[in-house]
């Protein structure tokens, strides 16, 4: 995380959870990527909103 802004997940994190759920590694690399691109524009999104300490649009 840059001061005020998501940069990315900790994808091998996700990878971890996917797989202690029982999520197939197929899927996992199908869906991460676009659901990570996803939040990470939406939280920004958010942060802007709310006035986020430091951040710059």
């Amino acid at each position: 995380m840059l001061p005020g802004a998501v940069i990315g997940w900790d994808l091998s994190a996700a990878l971890a959870l996917g797989n202690a759920l029982g999520v197939p590694p197929l899927a996992m690399a199908e869906l991460l990527p676009v659901i990570e691109a996803v939040m990470v524009r939406k939280l920004n999104e958010e942060l802007a909103a709310n006035g986020a300490p430091g951040f710059r649009p």
